[in-house]
C-alpha cells in the first residue's frame, strides 16, 4: 500500500458550529471545501491518517512525533468541551517512522513531552473527517524549527514507511496561511501577508512543490504564517509522484488565510524529485557566490575548514591584501545554512593583532562556539554561505533618532550588560525592533537607561 491522497487545511476552531455560534458562515466556502475533502478522504478508505500539526509539541532541532496507543482530547478551551475525540496511534507506523528517521538522520520521535491532550490543529481536522470515516488510526506529527529542507526529507521518510508497513494512508497538511491579512483582522496587517497567500496559493494549486522549498524564511515570519512546514512534509510525502490537484477554497475574511487542496496520487515521477532539483540548484548558486567572494570571505571560510576538518587554527596567510594584515578592527563573521542562521560571533572592538587574525579567529568561533548551535559538522561545510561584517569604531549617540536600521548597528549598554546588532539584517526593519533586540541580548529590561552607541559596518560577502 502507500500515500492515496494527500490534504492541505486550515484549523480555524470557529469553522466548527458549536465553537462559532454563527460567525462560522463568514467562512461558508472554506466550510464547504473542508466537507469536500472529509468526503474525498473516506472515499480513500484509509487505515491511518497522518496529520502534521503545527500546534502539537514543537522544538526547534526535533521532530515530535506522538507516542503511546492513544489520546483524547476536545474543544474545552473553546467552550465546546462536549464534541470530544478519542484517538487510537498506528504505532507500528510510528516505529518505521521513528527508526528509518534515525537511519537517515533525521532527528524525530517519540522522545520528549508526552502530551496526551490532542490540539486544534489536530482536532478541526478530524471534527470533519469523522463525520464521514471512522475506521483509522492516527498519527499526529509536530512541526520544528529546522530547515525547510528537513521539513521535507521527513516526509520522504514518512512515505517509505507507510510503503514498508504496507498501509492505505491519507496525510493531512494542518495548517492556516497569513495571519495579516487585514488590518482589522486579530493580529494586523503586513504587505506580506497577501503576497504569501497568493504565492502559496499559486503553489500549491499547481502542485509546484519544489518552489515551496525558495520560500525566504524572514518573509514567511513577517507574513505570519504557521502551516508552511505542513505544507513542505506533504511535498515530501508526495516527493517523486505524478498528482491531480484540486485547489478548493482560499478565504481572508477574517484577517488571517484559510486555503484548501487536495493531492491525489497517480503514479511515480522521477521528474518531481523536487529536494534533489532543489538542492542541485543550491549548489550552484553557492558555488557561483563562493567564487564572487572577496580575500576577507575567502579568508573566513578557510579559516572555518581548517578547523572543522582537521581541529587546527589558519595561520595568517602572507598574500593577502594590505588592509588584512596592516589594520585592526572588530569584525563578525556570520554563518549561515539553507537560508537559516548557523553561528555568529564577533568583536566590538581590535582584540587581535591584525584584521586578518581577528577575522580567523571570529570565524572559528561562529563555526564550533556560538552556544545557540551545535558545532558545524564536515558533512554542512559545502552549504555554508558567509558574511563577514568589518565594524567602525563606535560613536556615542543621544537618541534613537539618530539610528537607521539599515545604515547603523546599535550597541546598547547598562552597567556590565552589553548587547549588539548589526545593521541592515532580515527581519528587522525599524529602529525600535533593533533596540528591543539589542536590549534582549544583552538581558537589559524595556525600561532601563541604556548608553546608546552606533555603528557602521563595511560587509563582504
Amino acid at each position: 500500500m502507500a500515500i492515496v491522497g494527500a490534504f492541505m487545511v486550515p484549523h480555524p476552531p470557529m469553522i466548527v458550529p458549536d465553537i462559532g455560534c454563527g460567525r462560522e458562515r463568514m467562512i461558508e466556502e472554506t466550510k464547504s471545501a473542508y466537507v469536500q475533502v472529509a468526503r474525498e478522504i473516506a472515499e480513500c478508505r484509509p487505515e491511518t491518517i497522518l496529520i502534521a500539526s503545527p500546534h502539537s509539541v514543537m522544538y526547534a532541532d526535533y521532530f515530535h512525533i506522538s507516542p503511546g496507543s492513544g489520546a483524547k482530547g476536545s474543544f474545552q478551551q473553546f467552550e465546546a468541551g462536549h464534541i470530544t475525540f478519542k484517538e487510537t496511534y498506528d504505532e507500528k507506523l510510528v516505529n518505521s517512522i521513528q527508526r528509518l528517521a534515525k537511519e537517515n538522520g533525521v532527528p524525530a520521535g517519540t522522545r520528549g513531552e508526552r502530551r496526551a491532550e490532542l490540539d486544534h490543529g489536530t482536532m478541526v481536522p478530524l471534527y470533519f473527517i469523522r463525520q464521514f470515516w471512522n475506521d483509522f488510526k492516527l498519527v499526529r506529527i509536530g512541526l520544528s524549527g529546522l530547515s525547510l529542507e528537513e521539513h521535507y526529507r521527513l516526509g520522504q521518510i514518512i512515505c517509505q514507511a507507510v510503503q514498508e508497513t504496507e498501509r492505505r494512508a491519507v496525510f493531512v497538511a494542518s495548517g492556516d496561511l497569513s495571519h495579516k491579512l487585514r488590518r482589522e483582522g486579530p493580529y494586523g496587517f503586513a504587505p506580506e501577508g497577501p503576497q504569501y497567500d497568493a504565492r502559496i496559493m499559486d503553489v500549491c494549486g499547481r502542485a509546484a512543490f519544489g518552489e515551496l522549498l525558495d520560500f525566504d524564511e524572514s518573509f514567511c515570519e513577517r507574513a505570519a504564517e504557521c502551516g508552511h512546514r505542513s505544507f513542505v512534509m506533504m511535498a515530501g510525502v508526495l516527493d517523486g509522484m505524478t498528482v491531480n490537484v484540486e485547489k478548493l477554497s482560499h478565504q481572508d475574511i477574517t484577517g488571517v488565510g484559510y486555503g484548501i487542496c487536495a493531492f491525489h496520487p497517480q503514479g511515480n515521477d522521477p521528474e518531481r524529485k523536487f529536494l534533489e532539483k532543489h538542492r542541485e540548484k543550491e549548489k550552484v548558486r553557492i558555488g557561483r557566490q563562493r567564487e564572487a567572494s572577496d580575500a576577507w570571505v575567502n579568508l573566513a571560510r578557510q579559516a572555518i575548514e581548517r578547523y572543522v576538518m582537521d581541529r587546527q587554527t589558519l595561520p595568517v596567510p602572507e598574500n593577502l591584501p594590505g588592509e588584512l594584515l596592516h589594520s585592526r578592527a572588530g569584525a563578525f563573521v556570520s554563518i549561515h545554512k539553507k537560508g537559516r542562521l548557523r553561528g555568529c560571533i564577533g568583536t566590538i572592538g581590535p582584540v587581535r593583532d591584525c584584521l586578518a587574525d581577528e577575522i580567523i579567529h571570529n570565524a572559528i568561533s561562529a563555526a564550533v562556539s556560538d552556544y545557540r548551535f551545535e558545532p558545524i559538522q564536515p558533512e554542512e561545510l559545502e552549504w555554508l554561505e558567509i558574511n563577514v561584517d568589518v565594524l567602525s569604531e563606535p560613536e556615542d549617540i543621544d537618541s534613537e533618532d539618530e539610528l537607521d536600521v539599515r545604515k547603523y548597528g546599535v550597541i546598547v549598554s547598562h552597567g556590565n550588560h552589553r548587547g549588539l546588532l548589526l545593521p541592515d539584517l532580515d527581519g528587522v526593519d525599524t529602529v525600535e525592533e533593533q533596540v528591543s533586540i539589542a536590549r534582549k541580548k544583552a538581558g537589559i529590561g524595556p525600561k532601563e537607561k541604556v548608553r546608546l552607541q552606533r555603528f557602521q559596518v563595511i560587509r563582504h560577502r
